[in-house]
């Protein structure tokens, strides 16, 4: 496993600040020309993906360590970013919501438990599956995994290392081989970005090619806060030519940038 191999720098603990931060900047630049290597393999993901939430499906994340919360992350960014319900996108942690804050030790090693969990969230086929993990070789990740796909689910993947027990768990994998760490075995570091710029894209197109996006605007945002409803705000002054006064009119009225926009077409 390359995630695993020996780390291209030595003696870290006698360099400088500065030589240390050059030498994980230097490494991490890697990881978008390695992430546009999968680039193939993530569109036929997003594609299965779209499919099945087109069709009421859900989207699910398992993983453990930095790779389950990365999904959880990326789930729960969904709602306010494009205004779903909370339900539609899931992350799952080995070892429950706690191990969240806190690893909790040996719970990725439980091949069944994933399923179990998953059976909270009356988890079928109309769903899609993604596990996390960048070794690929994750219990826990497999076994949800083998177990999803023999339910009829879609599955897919995100790894870091090629010919995985993940990957071939999976219907659609998606490998992004990162290669050595700056400290070695050290995943949350380029395999973790790696993960984070990967799962970005699955959402992301997703939701825009579901239509929860208006040009280059998320007009489905939840305006939870002040500085988002100045952003819905400044959205339907450059779309409609409007004033800032007209504009916060309008969306007190109708409660959304697409739901005003809608009300002017």
């Amino acid at each position: 496993m390359t995630t695993e191999s020996p780390s291209e720098y030595n003696n870290l603990e006698t360099l400088s600040t500065a030589e240390l931060l050059a030498g994980m900047n230097q490494l991490d630049r890697t990881v978008p020309e390695t992430v546009a290597q999968a680039l193939p393999q993530i569109e036929r993901l997003v594609e299965a993906i779209v499919a099945r939430l087109g069709n009421g499906g859900r989207l699910f994340y398992i993983g453990a360590g930095t790779s389950g919360r990365l999904g959880v992350v990326d789930a729960s960014e969904c709602p306010p970013t494009f205004g779903v319900p909370a339900g539609l996108v899931v992350g799952i942690m080995a070892g429950g919501d706690g191990a969240i804050r806190q690893a909790v030790e040996g719970a990725e090693d439980d091949a069944e438990q994933a399923w179990t969990d998953l059976q909270q969230h009356n988890i079928n086929a109309n769903d899609v599956l993604v596990g996390i993990a960048a070794s690929g070789r994750t219990p826990y990740v497999i076994g949800g995994l083998n177990r999803a796909r023999a339910a009829g689910l879609a599955t897919g993947c995100v790894v870091c290392n090629a010919n995985s027990g993940v990957a071939a768990a999976a219907e659609f994998p998606v490998e992004v081989v990162t290669g050595p760490e700056f400290l070695t075995g050290s995943t949350r570091l380029k395999a973790g970005t790696a993960q984070k710029l990967v799962l970005n894209m699955l959402t992301t197109a997703t939701f825009i090619r579901l239509g929860r996006v208006k040009g280059n605007k998320m007009v489905d945002m939840q305006l939870s806060n002040e500085k988002l409803v100045h952003r819905g705000e400044q959205m339907l002054m450059d779309e409609l030519g409007i004033e800032e006064a007209e504009a916060a009119r309008l969306l007190k009225q109708h409660g959304s940038v697409r739901a005003a926009l809608d009300a002017r077409a």
